[in-house]
């Protein structure tokens, strides 16, 4: 059963705390002379390392010169940083409306150069089609009881999709083959949506990989997620959008892709599953 995103902000701090408290050790020192070399009570320092208490991004880095252990301090702080904000839950984000929810991501659409985007659900949201994101964003409306804006949010996706055609990006996609067989919407929505697909393989900034039903998996299928160049991640579950900063998370979501770019196909072997697909259609 997944971890409540409560429970795993939790876990989150008490990680931190658990590494502050390490880097103590290692250092020999007890949390008094932690505390006089960082210039506050120790009750502070045994706050922070029972996760009592948050620590800032200027406490971390004070405990991280009286560990003589500046080199973790970057990574020390995203970690903070994404136990503080690592989910927004869903109904936050789309109290506005589904609109207010696609316009959100415009301006990280434009800053990024790379994108490299993991789907084994669904087809990806600036590869949709007008029908396809209709049907899939209709039934997320009724079923999560938000603000039935559709018309405009399905408009906005496809002003944010505009950056795929628009230079100084690059997209590398893989798709589970699952997601050319699940149907969203009637059958004319996915034959529109699996022929823009075949259209997307020849444009010049995406490469897009689908991983076959019967490949040998070293790799288990994994929730959808995309990476931004190399400084966060997004990953959503039913509940919580989530937004992974920490260095050491973001390289090890990487790594997925590179495990997971080996199993797939592209160019004309991925054109001829999406052909197949299109081809049960009518079944």
């Amino acid at each position: 059963m997944p971890t409540h995103p409560s429970a795993r902000v939790q876990q989150a701090r008490e990680a931190l705390a658990s590494r502050l408290r390490e880097l103590r050790l290692d250092a020999g020192i007890t949390a008094r002379e932690l505390a006089i070399r960082c210039q506050w009570s120790e009750s502070k320092s045994s706050r922070i390392e029972h996760a009592k208490t948050p620590p800032s991004d200027a406490d971390i880095g004070a405990w991280c010169r009286a560990c003589e252990a500046e080199g973790q301090t970057a990574d020390l702080i995203a970690a903070n940083r994404h136990a503080d904000a690592m989910y927004v839950e869903w109904r936050r984000l789309q109290c506005g409306g589904l609109r207010q929810l696609q316009e959100s991501g415009a301006g990280l659409y434009r800053r990024t150069q790379l994108f490299r985007v993991y789907c084994s659900n669904v087809v990806p949201g600036f590869l949709q089609g007008p029908g396809y994101a209709t049907a899939l964003m209709s039934s997320s409306a009724a079923f999560r009881g938000t603000p039935d804006d559709v018309s405009e949010a399905v408009a906005a996706r496809m002003e944010r999709s505009r950056v795929v055609h628009e230079g100084g990006h690059r997209f590398a996609v893989l798709v589970e083959e699952a997601v050319l067989r699940y149907r969203i919407g009637d059958a004319d929505t996915m034959a529109a949506q699996l022929g823009s697909l075949l259209s997307a393989i020849a444009l010049p900034s995406v490469s897009l990989g689908v991983i076959p039903f019967n490949v040998s998996r070293s790799m288990w299928p994994l929730e959808t997620f995309t990476i931004f160049d190399d400084l966060q991640v997004h990953t959503d579950s039913l509940t919580a959008a989530v937004t992974l900063t920490q260095p050491t998370e973001v390289a090890l979501y990487a790594r997925a892709f590179e495990e997971l770019a080996r199993l797939a196909v592209h160019g004309s072997e991925a054109r001829a599953l999406i052909t197949a697909a299109l081809g049960t259609l009518d079944d």
